[in-house]
C-alpha cells in the first residue's frame, strides 16, 4: 500500500501498559468510527506495515487503546512509538453536499459565478492559518481562499467547485 493512496488517522503517542498496549492519538472528529477495526498501516522507516489489532477501545475521547498483534512487551511497544497510522482512502466515509475531502477535489476546475472557470485545483495548502485551493491557469499559480461562505456547490459529476469569489480576487493574478 502506498502513502498516497491512504489517510493519515493518528499516531502512537504511549505507552499504556507493560503488556505492549499503546495509546494511539486520532485525528478526526469522529474517533467511534474507529473503535473496532481489524488492522492500520504503521509508518516504519518510511514503508506502511500492516498491523492486526487484537483489541481496541476509546480512552478518553481522542485516543484509541490498542492491543495489537506481535507488540507483547514495553520494548515492542517502544519500538513503534511515534509512528503515524494511516488506513486506504476507501475507508473514509463517504461525504456528500458542500462536505469534501481534500483529496477528493484535486483535479477539479474551480469556477467563479461572475468569471466562470479559472482553472485547475492542483493541490490545497493546509499549512495557512486559512486553507487555500493552489489553481493553476496555464502558467499563472493563484491561491483561492476556502472560505465556506465562498462556495456554492461541490459538482463531484462535473468535477468543479463552485465559488462566488470576490471582485479582484482573481482579476489580481492576470
Amino acid at each position: 500500500m502506498r502513502k498516497e493512496e491512504c489517510f493519515y488517522l493518528g499516531k502512537i503517542a504511549k505507552k499504556f501498559s507493560f503488556k505492549g498496549e499503546v495509546l494511539v492519538y486520532l485525528d478526526t472528529d469522529e474517533p467511534d468510527l474507529y473503535e473496532n477495526m481489524e488492522s492500520v498501516f504503521v509508518e516504519l522507516n518510511k514503508n506502511l506495515v500492516p498491523f492486526f489489532i487484537i483489541e481496541s477501545s476509546l480512552h478518553k475521547n481522542d485516543f484509541l487503546r490498542v492491543k495489537f498483534e506481535d507488540v507483547e512487551t514495553e520494548a515492542d511497544a517502544d519500538a513503534i512509538m511515534g509512528s503515524e497510522l494511516y488506513l486506504p482512502l476507501s475507508f473514509l466515509p463517504k461525504l456528500t453536499g458542500d462536505k469534501f475531502y481534500y483529496h477528493e477535489v484535486i483535479d477539479f476546475e474551480l469556477e467563479d459565478q461572475r468569471l466562470g472557470i479559472v482553472g485547475k485545483i492542483v493541490s490545497i495548502n493546509d499549512s495557512t492559518a486559512q486553507p487555500l485551493f493552489e489553481v493553476l491557469n496555464g502558467e499563472v499559480e493563484m491561491l483561492v481562499p476556502m472560505i465556506d461562505q465562498f462556495l456554492v456547490k461541490i459538482d463531484r459529476e462535473n468535477k468543479k467547485v463552485v465559488m462566488d469569489l470576490p471582485e479582484g480576487l482573481i482579476e489580481m493574478y492576470f
